[in-house]
């Protein structure tokens, strides 16, 4: 997992190609401008959703990983808490959903708080748990970018 705020990616230009090109694309685009919706930057390969939503209480949120994809969790407008943890033979909750490339988690996690003008990466070997509210419940704008991995196994996670 890596957390960080979008004006620092000049750190991280020796990353997965595909991974730098989505971090320019958060650092150039005007969100406010989009709607929320599905955005295709290089088709299936690398692709982001923007979405408005409230914040909710930790009880009502999952932990989740992917296999075919690394999650880019960039936040527009607001704050969340998002639970994270590094894959350690945690309680699966959900089979694999292989269609949405999406399996859910039970255990212990830690907490990170994403502000406006941050993002957090997650391999799939980081589960993670976005959208927990901070003190109350509140509107946010936020964008997943999802950049395929190659044709690896990773069916540990």
């Amino acid at each position: 997992m890596i957390l960080d705020r979008i004006t620092n990616i000049h750190l991280f230009s020796d990353m997965n190609p595909m991974i730098v090109q989505a971090l320019s694309f958060l650092k150039d685009t005007d969100f406010q401008q989009l709607k929320p919706g599905r955005y295709e930057i290089a088709g299936e390969d690398l692709f982001l959703m923007v979405s408005d939503y409230k914040t909710r209480e930790m009880e009502d949120c999952r932990l989740e990983a992917h296999r075919k994809y690394i999650d880019i969790h960039f936040m527009a407008e607001g704050s969340e808490l998002i639970g994270y943890s590094s894959f350690n033979d945690q309680e699966q909750a959900t089979e694999y959903d292989a269609e949405n490339d999406f399996i859910l988690y039970c255990g212990e996690k830690n907490y990170l708080k994403l502000t406006a003008g941050m993002f957090a990466i997650f391999y799939p070997s980081d589960l993670h748990m976005p959208g927990i509210m901070i003190n109350k419940p509140a509107e946010v704008r936020k964008v997943v970018v999802k950049v395929r991995l190659p044709q690896i196994d990773y069916s540990l996670v």
